[in-house]
């Protein structure tokens, strides 16, 4: 077998075309955009690559086939402030050979030790988590745009070489034909009628606005998480520039409480549901072919990408206003749409999961995030739970 690191036009190439080789039969992956792809191994694209750095390699067998591919990053923020110092791997994709995909992740582990690393995680992003992120062991269908889709056989080469689970992610489903819960509706007719609230959904003739809004619930809300840092300001632009041509003004909904944010939902229609005519394409008339599904009300599903409230007005019932407002829109504009994933919301993040039991959500899929330690003989520690007292903490200043 021969691995080659990807550095010119042609590698690039055949890095994007191993995913499309490795599912050409399965009906069920959707192929990414070639362009987003790419966008994520561009410094000039990239804004971790200010703090980072990345590589990646493509494998071929005797014959000169390509049969895995796979990438290795440093977020120099992160990857110092976790003990052991921990890397990242992602964009695995490989034929069921143990001995293939084993020469893949040992090249991660190589390259990532010589920059005085000792762990890694992955199948992840060079990125934000809420793309990109995270192994598929449980819910082998459609995937909505950003979440990994693999085989089955992934998990045992994954676990056969050493990884071990350091969260679980759990997407849940919300069939919109379904009523939600009578209680959760009481809840929100009570808090959303309240005077100090205001709710807008997103404009991008206020984009900069609601940037810095997203920025400050952001950073105020996820510090309590491990290894917090503040979300970049140029990233949210860059991601939002991205998206642009999918964005739903009214299924991104901000939160004021005497005009302070405290709230946001960001959620996406499922351009999966497009993508999946377009085999990674953006050119011109792939375009024209995504405008012309888009015109032909495509998109019946959505997914909720993220959702934070401060931790001072958490348990308020907040949340519950917030799915009303969307529910209107949902019901009076947008009555093709039946279905929303709620995704993804690791196992360290309880009181996440009971808001998606609250509304009716059920189970769709489970990913899990890997951690490699390279020494073996140390203890195999997971990820830390995020306290139900946050709103307390937040409170007595507490991190």
């Amino acid at each position: 077998m021969n691995l080659i690191e990807v550095k010119d036009k042609k590698s690039k190439k055949e890095f994007l075309e191993v995913a499309r080789i490795i599912y050409k039969d399965d009906n069920i992956w959707v192929c990414p955009p070639d362009k987003t792809i790419e966008g994520i191994f561009d410094p000039a694209k990239n804004v971790f690559f200010r703090n980072g750095e990345a590589c990646r390699w493509i494998l071929k067998d005797e014959k000169g086939n390509l049969i895995g591919r796979v990438a290795a990053f440093i977020n120099k923020n992160k990857a110092f402030n976790f003990d052991p110092p921990t890397g990242g791997m992602g964009f695995f994709e490989c034929v069921n050979d143990k001995d293939a995909a084993f020469m893949l992740f040992d090249q991660c582990k190589e390259w990532l030790s010589e920059r005085k690393i000792e762990a890694m995680d992955g199948p992840i992003n060079f990125g934000e988590n809420d793309n990109f992120w995270g192994l598929l062991v449980e819910g082998f269908t459609h995937p909505s745009y950003g979440m990994n889709y693999n085989f089955p056989y992934y998990k045992d080469l994954f676990e056969a070489y050493g990884f071990t689970s350091y969260f679980d992610q759990v997407s849940n489903h919300l069939n919109l034909r379904v009523p939600f819960p009578e209680r959760f509706w009481k809840i929100a007719d009570w808090i959303r009628k309240k005077p100090a609230y205001r709710y807008e959904h997103f404009t991008f003739a206020k984009a900069e606005k609601y940037i810095m809004d997203l920025k400050h619930i952001y950073d105020t809300t996820w510090v309590f998480h491990e290894n917090f840092t503040p979300i970049n300001a140029d990233d949210l632009r860059a991601r939002l520039k991205k998206v642009k041509q999918a964005v739903v003004e009214e299924f991104i909904w901000f939160v004021y409480h005497d005009e302070e944010p405290i709230a946001f939902l960001f959620m996406l229609p499922d351009v999966n549901q497009i993508l999946k005519h377009l085999n990674g394409s953006m050119n011109l008339w792939a375009k024209l072919k995504f405008l012309y599904y888009k015109s032909r009300k495509t998109m019946t599903r959505a997914r909720i990408v993220i959702m934070g409230v401060v931790p001072n007005f958490q348990k308020s019932g907040v949340e519950s206003a917030i799915f009303w407002h969307l529910d209107q829109v949902l019901t009076k504009q947008y009555p093709e749409y039946h279905e929303v994933e709620l995704s993804w919301v690791g196992d360290f993040n309880p009181k996440m999961r009971k808001l998606h039991e609250s509304v009716g959500a059920v189970f769709a899929k489970n990913h899990l995030t890997y951690r490699k330690f390279f020494d073996e003989e140390r203890e195999k520690t997971r990820s830390t739970i995020i306290p139900m007292d946050t709103k307390e903490k937040f409170v007595k200043g507490e991190k």
